[in-house]
């Protein structure tokens, strides 16, 4: 049986002092793809941001790609966020450099050396959610659709075992939050996990998959008819 890609046993969530949620006992298996829903303010960015080391984990036990949670020191978030792809709800591009160097920047900074490699990994990544013509453009020439794609496929660049996918529709249209629905569940064919993040409810009936809620500071997995 192999590992899950995500276990946590007990695990209590704090911002700062404050438990935000508390005995989180979950697990992700190998190309699941998982919705995590939940109001405003429920929780669900600090239980993100714990899976991507921007909150330690203090009370219980969590393990992600590989990587103890619990243990985790400063020096190893680098490494474990390679494992992870990570899409924001506000794509965070760098608005001065072209989609490819944005691509490119984040290869660099992971260690990559080679650059034919470089090349051929953003050209694959690119045509993986459907962007390989716009490489030349800046992030401001793109329709909001367009930067969330270049944001999965900045995601995807280190074939990571799990992707996190905060919000990643939240600021895009019906019809946008679709198209870039789409392309997740693409992706998740082809292998990847994904754990996404959402408000947008018409998805997750679009698509049903398995889905955890956060409410009063508890994760549970819900039936799909009573979300």
């Amino acid at each position: 049986m192999s590992q899950p890609v995500l276990a946590l046993q007990h695990a209590n969530i704090f911002q700062r002092e404050n438990l935000i949620l508390s005995d989180v006992t979950l697990s992700i298996e190998k190309g699941e793809f998982v919705y995590l829903i939940g109001k405003t303010g429920s929780g669900k960015s600090s239980f993100m941001k714990t899976l991507y080391g921007d909150l330690p984990l203090k009370e219980g036990a969590g393990h992600i790609v590989g990587f103890d949670l619990k243990t985790l020191k400063e020096k190893d978030i680098p490494f474990l966020r390679r494992k992870l792809g990570v899409v924001f709800q506000d794509f965070k591009l760098l608005n001065d450099r072209t989609v490819k160097d944005n691509l490119m920047f984040v290869l660099h900074a992971t260690g990559w050396k080679e650059k034919a490699a470089m090349e051929t990994k953003i050209e694959e990544v690119l045509d993986k959610v459907g962007m390989k013509t716009k490489n030349f453009k800046y992030p401001y020439q793109l329709s909001g659709g367009e930067q969330q794609r270049v944001g999965i496929a900045r995601a995807l660049l280190n074939d990571p075992e799990l992707i996190l996918a905060d919000e990643p529709t939240g600021n895009l249209d019906p019809q946008t939050s679709v198209e870039v629905m789409q392309v997740l569940q693409e992706i998740n064919k082809n292998g990847n996990t994904i754990l996404m993040a959402t408000h947008d409810y018409a998805l997750i009936l679009k698509y049903p998959s398995k889905t955890l809620k956060c409410d009063e500071n508890q994760i549970f997995e819900v039936v799909q008819k009573t979300v």
